[in-house]
């Protein structure tokens, strides 16, 4: 080969390498993730979602990438976020924080594979047909919130054993609200537990509300499982230990950020499951051949300095079966 002819055909061959860099760059798959919160309130279980995509063969960045589209507890954005991610022709839209989100992702498209994670019976709701069999491009995680309430209640009663008068706070514009109350009521019944429902949607509703329990203090105080009540979680165990009320809560993330207990599903591993649902959609499986998967591991959860500032002692039967005590 002639010198020159070589050093054209080289040169021709260099001219190609930056198109097919991007070309590879364009075939990487990314995924949407519609959240209903904020970032700061999911590090935690976004790197279970990592680590389930990871578990599947994807890391991010190296093979997969994600865009992230955050409602910042605006539900009203939650459309328009999701419509965005199906401009952007994502490969699959991974959705987390509660029921909203998904039904914002199903209504912005029935092609693309949607991977929801939810606290309430995605099938109750009309996210898929049956749990076996969901049909259509939706399958997911039923992470269980709104199921347990009454366990919370009896696990609270056991705590105050001579508790008679408990409060239950509750958000009415959530999807779960009347489920709650009824399961929680039924409870109470049964125990011979006098009930007092309080409602709170904005975050001056709940100033307002622990302010009519500080004029009639109950025994303990139930806290809903709501995504609105998650994301005001400081302000919430803060106000219960500011007026001395026991309070038991949804999930870990209140008692690490000082309520007194929480029972309900390990959410963090819903996270990872959505994260692994997500990597077998990229190889190739259908959302419509995935069950859903229901969560079965429970959590339950002490702080044990806020026992300590609301003067408790934690029977020893009901600390030995907790899962984790904060000190």
């Amino acid at each position: 080969m002639k010198r020159r002819t070589f050093i054209t055909l080289l040169g021709g061959a260099a001219a190609t390498w930056p198109l097919a860099a991007r070309a590879q760059q364009r075939a990487m798959p990314v995924i949407g993730f519609l959240h209903g919160q904020s970032p700061d309130t999911s590090a935690d279980r976004l790197r279970a979602f990592r680590q389930g995509l990871k578990d599947t063969g994807y890391v991010e960045g190296e093979n997969v990438a994600i865009t992230f589209g955050w409602a910042e507890n605006q539900i009203a954005q939650l459309p328009g976020l999701a419509a965005e991610l199906v401009r952007r022709r994502v490969a699959v839209i991974a959705t987390t924080g509660g029921v909203a989100p998904a039904l914002a992702a199903k209504a912005a498209t029935t092609t693309i594979p949607i991977v929801f994670a939810v606290p309430e019976d995605p099938v109750r709701v009309g996210l898929v047909a049956s749990l076996a069999q969901p049909g259509g491009n939706l399958t997911g995680v039923n992470f269980f919130t709104t199921e347990v309430a009454a366990k919370r209640l009896e696990l609270l009663r056991e705590l105050l054993s001579a508790a008679t008068r408990v409060a239950v706070l509750i958000n009415p514009a959530g999807p779960n609200a009347a489920t709650t109350l009824s399961d929680v009521e039924s409870a109470a019944r049964a125990m011979a537990l006098q009930i007092r429902v309080l409602n709170a949607s904005t975050s001056p509703e709940i100033d307002a509300a622990f302010a009519t329990l500080a004029r009639q203090p109950p025994d303990g105080l139930v806290v809903g499982g709501d995504t609105f009540f998650l994301s005001r979680r400081v302000q919430l165990a803060n106000l219960a230990v500011r007026h001395a009320i026991p309070a038991a809560f949804s999930v870990r993330d209140f008692a690490e950020v000082g309520g007194l207990m929480s029972y309900g599903s390990n959410v963090t591993d819903a996270f990872h499951q959505v994260g692994v649902y997500a990597g077998r959609i990229l190889k190739g499986a259908k959302p419509a051949d995935l069950p859903v998967v229901q969560t079965t591991k429970f959590e339950l959860v002490f702080n044990a300095q806020t026992a300590r500032t609301l003067g408790l002692t934690v029977p020893p039967m009901l600390l030995a079966r907790a899962d984790e005590v904060i000190q």
